[in-house]
Order: C-alpha cells, then structure tokens, then sequence
C-alpha cells in the first residue's frame, strides 16, 4: 500500500519523496484523533483525504519551488519535512503509543488453520472451538490482515485502471513527459502536478490508517517502514506499479519465510570452528533474515538497474 503511493509519484513526477513514510504516519494519527469524535469508519474515509490536502499544500508551497533545480533540493526538501512532521508528532501526541485498535467489525479471526495428528490440515471460519483445539494445533489469521489485504488489492486495481483507462490518467502520463503540449491543450500541468502528490500522500496516509490500527501507532512506524519501502520500489523497478505489487509480495516472502529456517551454512556442509570464516558461517538463516531484502537490493541494481519491471532508468 506505501509503495504504491510512492511509486505514483515517481513514475508521474520523478520526485522520490523522502517524507512518504512520515505521511504514513500522519494518516494513523489524523484518524486516531478523528476515530474518537466520528468513528473508525468516517475516519477511514477522512484521514486520508485530510493528509492528501495536506501533501499537495506542501506541493503547491514548498516542493514547487525547487522542482526546477534537480532531484537533490526534492531530496532535501523532503527528507525536511519528514524530521518536522516527527516533531510535530511527537509534541502533540507525545513519544509513546496511542491506544488506536480497530474496530469491532474488524476484531477476532477471519478463520482457523488446525492441524490435527489424525485428520492433517483444515481451516475453519472464524474462532474454533476450543474443544477442536484442544487435541490439534490451531492458529488464526486475523479480520484486521484480511481488510488490509483487500485494501491494497483495490488500491492496484484502482490506480492501474485510473492511469490506464480513463482521460485523467493519460493526462497525468502526458503532463510529465510533454507539459508544454498538455499545457497547450489546455491543461494546468503545476495544477496535475499538485494533485498527483497530493494522491499519492492521502494513499499514505489511507495505509497508516489501515497499519495504525492493525499494528500500533507511535513516532517510530515511519521510520520502522521508511527504508523498506523504498526498497520494494527498487527491486519492483521505478515508476511500476506492477512492479511495486510484485516487489512487496517478493520482499514480504524474504522478511517472513526465512524466520522459520534455524539452519546455517555450518550445519550445512558441517564445517568446525576451524573453517575460515565461521562465525559469519553458522548464523542461521532466521537470523540473516532482516537484511536479505537489502541484499536482493543490492544485486538488482547491479545485475538490472531497472528493477524486475521498471520502465524508468534515471
């Protein structure tokens, strides 16, 4: 859900937004304060439309004005707003975590995986009994990760046909690699421009939302996801929205699947104390686990610069 906002940018302006996370962040706090007053679901629906005004007055007032000098004064500008938007975070709601749970729509579980010596692998809708869980093993996937999963699909679905099919989309493609023909055409190119990140900050702030009341909701979850997302729009490829979907699903496998792997290159081959290199040797596979993302990064961008399915190579 991050790396789609971050990659519409992108690919429709060329600015790496620094503070993406920070607006992430932004959305959780801004429907927490709202969730108190109208509801979790007015709030979902609010939040994000406030954080996007919020981006695209930051746009029209800040980000504008360096747009013409490069790609470091957005960098900088933007990598600013990110520290201020903490600061202002932090003195508001202080430096500790705010009671924002969801919903009792989305409490409890979606279904049950038992497994049972008997009768093998089943799933149940909802909470099991007890009784059933009390011979197997049982484990729940809860409502919460099945609404943030339905969330993000949507999210694709809609971005892709908005770019794709509609004449929005063909101007917003349009206003960044010819302006002045669009501009001729009649259309306000700083206007496209304006909404575009203003778009792509409320889809930040839709996913603190959804990542506040599914996870927790502190000062710290910008940064916990600041660099992670950035490197599923690297490995996806730059201005892809396919290639976001495909990265986070790929980054995800390489943060999760590797947890349950206690083995080491030492057991493997059985190498001894003696072997060269073999306190690097007998980490085992869960406890590398944090950094092969950073690692698939660094070989897709020596092996394909582009990403798996990147378009854009500056």
């Amino acid at each position: 859900m991050l790396s789609s906002g971050l990659t519409l940018i992108f690919s429709m302006m060329g600015v790496l937004n620094f503070a993406h996370a920070s607006f992430y962040m932004l959305g959780a706090y801004v429907a927490y304060s709202l969730a108190g007053v109208l509801g979790f679901w007015p709030a979902l629906i609010a939040a994000p439309l406030l954080v996007g005004l919020a981006g695209a007055l930051f746009e029209r007032t800040a980000l504008r004005r360096v747009h013409k000098y490069g790609h470091v004064p957005e960098l900088l500008i933007t990598f600013g707003l990110s520290y201020v938007l903490l600061e202002v975070v932090q003195l508001v709601f202080g430096q500790t975590a705010v009671p924002f749970s969801p919903p009792p729509a989305l409490q409890g579980s979606a279904f049950t995986i038992i497994q049972s010596p008997q009768t093998g692998l089943s799933f149940a809708l909802g909470a099991a009994p007890a009784a059933v869980c009390a011979g197997a093993s049982c484990s729940t996937f809860p409502l919460t990760r099945v609404f943030m999963m339905a969330v993000a699909l949507l999210m694709l679905l809609a971005l892709w046909l908005l770019l794709t099919r509609t004449r929005i989309g063909l101007v917003i493609q349009a206003a960044l690699t010819h302006p002045e023909m669009v501009e001729a055409l009649g259309h306000n190119v700083p206007m496209v421009f304006m909404l575009v990140f203003g778009s792509g900050c409320a889809l930040a702030g839709l996913a603190g939302v959804i990542g506040g009341m599914t996870f927790v909701t502190d000062p710290t979850m910008a940064a916990l996801v600041g660099t992670i997302i950035f490197v599923v729009v690297v490995v996806g490829g730059i201005g892809s929205l396919a290639g976001a979907f495909v990265g986070s699903l790929l980054i995800g496998l390489l943060q999760t699947l590797p947890l349950t792997v206690d083995g080491s290159l030492a057991t493997l081959f059985k190498l001894g104390p003696d072997t060269f290199g073999y306190p690097i040797l007998k980490l085992s596979l869960a406890q590398v686990a944090p950094i092969l993302p950073y690692l698939l990064m660094v070989l897709i961008l020596i092996f394909r610069p582009k990403g798996l399915l990147g378009t854009r190579e500056d």
